[in-house]
């Protein structure tokens, strides 16, 4: 399968990582490259373990890279790494901040850390978000964890938004909630939303871009419409498959009745199946799952 095949018309991006690599003994990311431009969000996709929360960290130089380079708002990532982190909001699948203490207590250590902080903005966020700043964080259900931690980074005017599974455990009618969230924050177009996540369901609803890694490996990075379209889902009966036909499936189900599997929804196998099979559009976790298993 051809690997990124995706090149946005070109504005000044607002994250740009060349060539990255990072070794550990028992895994590497390799030649990591993608960009995601201003007013976009970006689902940053792949199975638990594929390398995207290393990736984050590498973004936020919270690991010291091996090789590449990467660039937020045009700015080296190391050299310029307290302007960046001024500018950039973080909401991680665990909770970062001091349990022990209450909103308020916590908001008053973080807030004198940037230059931009609203105190209005934050107030306004506690009361959309049902926060009691007197409530302390260890307190609150993971939900609203994730809604406090969206709350600090947003009040400081922040440009990026970095999301590392925000939203795993959390039920459906949240989950819907959060996402509609960020729909609004996308209205003015001027930030930016990395969404790391193995709900891919979650990103069919706002993202506008999908990067997928496998194994330290980007696998694509693209529009997510053109991602949809690029691939066809296929069920039909076994009698439909031969060993050469088996071969163009970038990946496959086969069953005692019959078979299920991923092609490329353009050339002569699609056409050829199309009229023995049923071809239907892909979701992301099945394109996904695929991907991944293979035949």
């Amino acid at each position: 399968m051809q690997k990124n095949y995706y090149s946005p018309g070109y504005n000044e991006p607002i994250l740009e990582i060349k060539g990255l690599g990072k070794e550990f003994h028992d895994f590497a990311l390799e030649d990591i490259s993608f960009h995601l431009e201003r007013g976009y969000v970006m689902g940053f996709i792949g199975p638990n373990g594929s390398g995207k929360t290393t990736t984050i960290k590498l973004i936020m130089n919270l690991l010291r890279k091996d090789r590449g380079e990467i660039k937020v708002f045009g700015l080296d990532h190391v050299q310029q790494e307290q302007e960046i982190k001024n500018r950039i909001g973080f909401v991680y699948d665990e909770n970062h901040y001091y349990g022990v203490l209450t909103i308020e207590e916590m908001k008053r250590i973080v807030a004198p850390l940037y230059e931009n902080w609203q105190e209005k903005l934050f107030q306004k966020y506690l009361q959309e978000f049902n926060l009691n700043p007197r409530q302390k964080i260890d307190s609150l259900s993971k939900g609203m964890k994730t809604k406090f931690s969206l709350a600090m980074a947003l009040s400081h005017q922040a440009e990026l938004i970095i999301m590392d599974e925000p939203t795993s455990g959390l039920d459906p009618v949240f989950r819907s909630e959060l996402l509609d969230i960020l729909y609004y924050l996308m209205q003015d177009e001027e930030k930016s939303i990395l969404f790391s996540t193995h709900i891919t369901s979650d990103l069919e609803k706002i993202a506008d871009y999908i990067t997928f890694i496998n194994k330290g490996k980007i696998i694509f990075s693209a529009e997510k419409d053109i991602i949809l379209e690029r691939f066809a889902l296929v069920k039909g009966p076994s009698s439909v498959l031969t060993s050469s036909l088996e071969s163009e499936f970038i990946g496959l189900r086969k069953s005692s009745v019959g078979f299920e599997g991923l092609i490329l929804s353009q050339g002569k196998v699609a056409d050829y199946l199309r009229s023995k099979s049923v071809v239907e559009r892909p979701t992301l976790d099945e394109i996904m799952i695929y991907v991944v298993k293979g035949r």
